[in-house]
């Protein structure tokens, strides 16, 4: 039988997460470097909302994600509007929306690796292309490039500032610049989830686009800043044009009634999020200062990760960490081959992450 299965969905591009468990003997702590979680968890306001709402799990949610859209204009000081926003499970299922919003077979999508995967997964998944303008040795954005590569059949163009895996952000004067220069059948996907963690002086999201009406979709999570990982939410902002027609396929009762009240108790406890950012920068230039001081080879992040250059392979260098309880992210998939992502967590587990890593580089030198 004939089941019309679609060759591009056939291809193998499942995502696949840096989410594995290891199991270490009694007394040897695992320290999870892997997935750019909140090394706090999450915050207890969150807990309370949570177990507020479990009496009620027998009850549809809200219809509609109007209380977090409201929730979300006054976390974003009133600049934007409750129409401006769109909510989802989580930022890739915004990136999938998206796609079924814009794509069709045979259109285009530009992407610059080492990126999301999602962003060329999701595109295939709708019968699009992925056309890839690589990254700079510096794991910069060649946005010349970009806009050379774009043909009447591009549709969509993913950037992420700062971006997963390497961690660069694109300057505000560079942003700028490609976006006066996008043609005006072209959308911007913005990833800007790790935002928080951004403190270039030149940084920018994409607020002052959208109020501009440029066509930009700037997408969010709570699983990073908020540590809401587990419950799967998500958010982008657009002009008033954009997030209206996107609207019109967001499902009724899409948001669960947990992950509801918990978004929006997250963006009520400001105290929590400057707690997590405050300490991600702190351990971020800890865990510089000592691959600096191990002169392991690493690009400058404005993330809550860092992507370094192992003196091993990739696949070593995972597995001797994994034995000491450390796991970490190899990005080979991500188009970084031989690369790996490293999370900053609390002061324990950096400290740990570095102790290894001298025995490693020690190991090295005596081998060499």
């Amino acid at each position: 039988m004939q089941l019309g299965f679609k060759n591009y969905i056939l291809e193998d591009s499942t995502y696949k997460g840096g989410g594995k468990k290891i199991v270490m003997p009694d007394g040897v702590t695992v320290h999870k470097l892997s997935s750019n979680e909140n090394p706090l968890g999450y915050s207890r306001k969150v807990k309370q909302a949570l177990a507020n709402t479990l009496d009620d799990l027998s009850f549809y949610p809200d219809n509609t994600d109007i209380r977090l859209r409201e929730a979300l204009v006054k976390d974003f000081d009133g600049v934007l509007g409750a129409d401006n926003f769109i909510t989802a499970n989580s930022g890739s299922e915004i990136i999938d929306m998206i796609s079924k919003a814009f794509l069709r077979e045979n259109d285009e999508v530009i992407v610059s690796q080492p990126c999301f995967l999602p962003y060329t997964a999701f595109t295939r998944w709708m019968g699009a292309k992925a056309i890839n303008v690589p990254m700079t040795e510096n794991y910069d954005y060649n946005l010349p490039g970009i806009l050379k590569a774009i043909t009447d059949k591009t549709k969509l163009v993913f950037l992420a500032s700062p971006n997963n895996p390497s961690g660069n952000y694109i300057p505000m004067a560079d942003l700028r610049n490609f976006i006066d220069k996008l043609p005006e059948h072209v959308v911007l996907v913005l990833d800007e989830v790790y935002r928080h963690f951004a403190e270039a002086e030149d940084y920018t999201s994409g607020i002052p686009f959208v109020l501009e009406g440029k066509n930009v979709i700037a997408i969010n999570s709570f699983s990073k800043t908020y540590g809401l990982a587990g419950l799967r939410v998500g958010y982008c902002y657009a002009p008033l044009e954009i997030s209206n027609y996107m609207r019109k396929i967001c499902k009724p009762f899409l948001l669960s009634s947990l992950a509801l009240e918990g978004a929006i108790a997250a963006l009520e406890d400001v105290d929590f999020v400057n707690k997590t950012v405050a300490l991600v920068k702190e351990e971020r230039q800890f865990v510089l200062n000592g691959l600096d001081a191990l002169n392991i080879k690493y690009w400058p992040t404005q993330g809550n990760f860092v992507l370094i250059d192992p003196p091993i392979s990739d696949i070593e260098f995972t597995s001797f960490l994994e034995q000491r309880g450390i796991m970490v992210r190899p990005v080979g998939n991500f188009g970084a081959p031989g690369k790996v992502r490293i999370s900053f967590g609390v002061r324990e587990a950096n400290t740990a992450l570095l102790a290894a890593l001298e025995v490693l580089m020690k190991t090295q030198t005596t081998t060499a």
